[in-house]
């Protein structure tokens, strides 16, 4: 999991993919953090990605890093609403602060992966597997 997290942050940006009902969606996301040793990443609950993970918990990321070697993750998204973790992400990425605040009404909801599958891979063929 360790891994999978290093490689994901030093992309900056991951691709978070959902379904909507048979259509696949992804959108690019750019927060995450592990906390209790968990691989967790949020969303607005305003948002269609948040209603569409908790419709279907089957998620994927994805992510290319500067040397063309690629990730892609997947598991079942948890939702986790206790404040240990919202205290813990707006101490991680204190910006989202100023999006997910009473004044705006937006409210941030954060999931962790359970049953994570991890695949590395570059263009010269390198490939390794994991779960975690």
């Amino acid at each position: 999991m360790n891994k999978a997290y290093e490689f994901l942050k030093g992309c900056g940006t991951f691709f978070y993919s959902t379904v909507d009902g048979d259509k696949p969606r992804v959108r690019p996301f750019g927060f995450l953090m592990m906390f209790e040793d968990k691989l967790y990443f949020g969303m607005g609950k305003q948002k269609e990605s948040f209603k569409q993970t908790v419709a279907n918990p089957n998620v994927e990321l994805c992510a290319l890093n500067k040397d063309n070697a690629w990730i892609r993750v997947r598991g079942t998204a948890v939702l986790d609403d206790r404040q240990e973790v919202m205290d813990a992400v707006f101490e991680t990425s204190p910006m989202l602060k100023n999006i997910y605040n009473e004044k705006t009404g937006n409210v941030l909801g954060n999931f962790y992966l359970k049953d994570g599958y991890a695949e590395i891979a570059d263009m010269r063929g390198n490939f390794e597997s994991f779960t975690f």
